[in-house]
């Protein structure tokens, strides 16, 4: 089974199809304003509408109200990335659209928190904890010790995300046994600056793994 990627907080026409272009399975859009890649509706719309329909598109939100959710939904992505979302809350959000939960990961105990989002989500997304206070809760170029993920039963398809780069995502993905990798900041030049070489490298990597 081959590994796919997500290329996440993208911005521009020229990243989204460097993405595209290099094979990304998903790309991922913010909508979250504290985010140096935090999207207008508007802008949002028009990257989504140069997606072509074999590429998932995804939404991420820190624990939408009804109101941004909506208007989210409204630019056409076809799933959401929740994070600090309860599972109840995600559940509900289920009903309307596929969920990714993300849970931040640090340590063993962390990844059992998965178990919550069984009948909740549709896909796990495991990402690095931010530090207490952080003003975002992830794309901080941060990473767990994968090995936490080895030999752990998984209640649901699943990814891996939090420090990704295309010089470890092959060791990444042969620890963890990850078949989706989600890439944010590891494929930028300054934050919420996605670069399209870096782009091109990471997916590349991730072919070859």
């Amino acid at each position: 089974m081959p590994v796919t990627a997500k290329i996440c907080g993208l911005s521009t026409p020229e990243t989204l199809d460097a993405a595209i272009a290099g094979g990304a399975s998903h790309v991922g859009f913010v909508f979250f304003p504290p985010s140096p890649r935090n999207l207008g509706f508007d802008q949002a719309q028009a990257l989504i509408r140069r997606v072509p329909a074999h590429v998932g598109t995804v939404g991420v939100f820190v624990d939408p109200d009804e109101a941004l959710l909506s208007a989210a939904l409204a630019t056409g992505i076809q799933a959401v990335q929740l994070h600090k979302t309860s599972a109840e809350r995600a559940a509900a959000i289920r009903l309307r659209v596929p969920v990714w939960a993300a849970i931040p990961v640090k340590t063993r105990a962390d990844i059992g928190q998965a178990a919550a989002y069984r009948d909740a989500a549709d896909r796990i997304l495991y990402d690095a904890r931010t530090p207490d206070g952080a003003a975002l809760p992830g794309g901080m170029g941060l990473r767990f010790d994968w090995k936490l993920l080895e030999n752990i039963p998984q209640p649901l398809p699943w990814a891996l995300s939090g420090g990704l780069d295309a010089g470890n995502v092959r060791e990444a993905v042969g620890v963890t046994g990850a078949r989706l990798v989600d890439v944010s900041s590891g494929v930028e030049r300054a934050p919420g600056v996605k670069d399209v070489a870096k782009i091109a490298a990471f997916l590349q990597a991730v072919a070859q793994c």
